[in-house]
């Protein structure tokens, strides 16, 4: 294991999965509508490990080694596919789930604070959805 490994860090994981790509050739491949693709089928698979799971057996899911090794792996692949998407489309990833974070807090205070209603989750909606 590298020092890189051990002690990773955002802009160093992207830096190792570019080079991994570019030593293989693979970047005609990782468009943005196959990069989406390849993250939906990660996510897909993450989703599987828990599937048929009850609520008490999912929270349990990390103490059976064999199964959190799956998890963990597939955890991996959904980030590194998020990761490389951010990367070709120029986003920077803290930068955009710190901003959703501000925006979620506007948009859902906290319930019971003087002259804030609570949203219903009905009323939930993203920018530029309608009743945005």
């Amino acid at each position: 294991m590298t020092e890189e490994s051990e002690h990773p860090d955002l802009a160093g994981l992207q830096r190792r999965l570019a080079e991994f790509a570019a030593a293989r050739d693979w970047q005609p491949y990782h468009t943005p509508k196959n990069l989406v693709a390849a993250l939906s089928v990660e996510a897909s698979e993450l989703v599987e490990i828990f599937q048929w799971l009850t609520p008490e057996e999912s929270a349990g899911v990390m103490a059976d080694p064999g199964t959190a090794h799956r998890v963990r792996d597939e955890v991996a692949d959904v980030l590194a596919y998020l990761l490389q998407l951010c990367e070709v489309l120029g986003v920077d990833p803290l930068a955009a789930l710190a901003a959703k974070i501000d925006r979620n807090e506007r948009r859902f205070p906290v319930p019971g604070k003087p002259g804030e209603p609570a949203a219903e989750p009905g009323e939930w909606t993203e920018p530029g959805e309608p009743g945005a």
